[in-house]
């Protein structure tokens, strides 16, 4: 006899249940730790023991950056909703209606104003939670914008890439995003203003082959897969065992693709301290 099903009663059965929430303990990937979530939380997603970095909200990611985490979030052009009237097991209009729910965001790209250690600054970022960060129109749209922003303000471009490459229920509209966006960089670099790309977990695909590996300087969270193709695929077609940590951040700033790997906590003071020095003015006030 199972007791709990048959002996108590269901108001205190409703009781128990809200008391213990599901989410309550999140586990670690690499150690397996458990760890109280609102102590992730306050680490910024970061475990405390293995240093295991989970992905982090957009609203936790910007309020971290900017100073009194306060900003202005920047109005994005508006996209065709499904230009190919694509369908699989559900319409991608139908699909697009979930993740907006369940995101909160309008598509996988959110751009924000504000200042960083007193100095303006433009940012980008790109949300894996919103099917799969995948570049489509919209997130051109928004990353294009973003450069326009950051155009008209004289301001540094921060862009936070997460994404599993180009989204594939907009075709080749989708593929056009990449010379676009690519486009849109060059007009900052020919402004001779700062762009630079935090590469989150994981950076891959067609938002690898484009805007993601243009930055000034390059950035990488502990432990982010960045590549163009899976290392599955890739072993396949050469069939060859890759070296260990192959297309992981620590890998790729050893052999030269990204300029440094830096821990979340130190992500704010090392933004402020690099646009600062590719503008030639120094943070306005020490990094709290």
């Amino acid at each position: 006899m199972n007791w709990y099903s048959n002996v108590v009663p269901p108001k205190i059965k409703a009781l128990i249940k809200r008391e213990a929430p599901e989410n309550l303990w999140v586990k670690c990937p690499e150690s397996g730790q458990l760890v109280f979530h609102k102590d992730i939380e306050a680490n910024l997603y970061v475990v405390p023991g293995s240093g295991y970095h989970m992905r982090c909200p957009v609203e936790t990611r910007l309020a971290s950056l900017f100073d009194d985490a306060e900003c202005e979030l920047i109005p994005t052009p508006e996209a065709p909703l499904d230009p190919l009237k694509f369908r699989d097991i559900k319409r991608y209009v139908d699909k697009l209606k979930e993740y907006r729910v369940k995101t909160g965001m309008a598509d996988a790209v959110t751009v924000a104003f504000g200042n960083l250690e007193g100095s303006p600054v433009t940012v980008a970022v790109q949300d894996f939670e919103f099917m799969g960060g995948s570049l489509g129109m919209a997130a051109g749209e928004a990353i294009i914008a973003g450069c326009e922003y950051a155009l008209a303000k004289r301001t540094p471009f921060v862009i936070f890439t997460a994404s599993g490459g180009a989204r594939m229920q907009e075709g080749m509209f989708s593929l056009m995003q990449m010379p676009r966006t690519t486009i849109a960089v060059q007009r900052l670099r020919e402004a001779r203003l700062p762009y630079i790309v935090v590469l989150t977990n994981p950076t891959t695909g067609g938002v690898t082959a484009s805007y993601a590996m243009l930055g000034d300087v390059q950035i990488a969270e502990p432990g982010a897969i960045i590549g163009f193709a899976g290392a599955r695929v890739i072993e396949q077609t050469i069939r060859e065992k890759l070296p260990e940590g192959f297309q992981r951040a620590e890998y790729l700033r050893d052999h030269g693709m990204v300029d440094m790997v830096v821990p979340r906590q130190e992500l704010r003071e090392t933004l402020a301290r690099l646009c600062g020095l590719l503008t030639k003015s120094p943070p306005r006030r020490a990094a709290a």
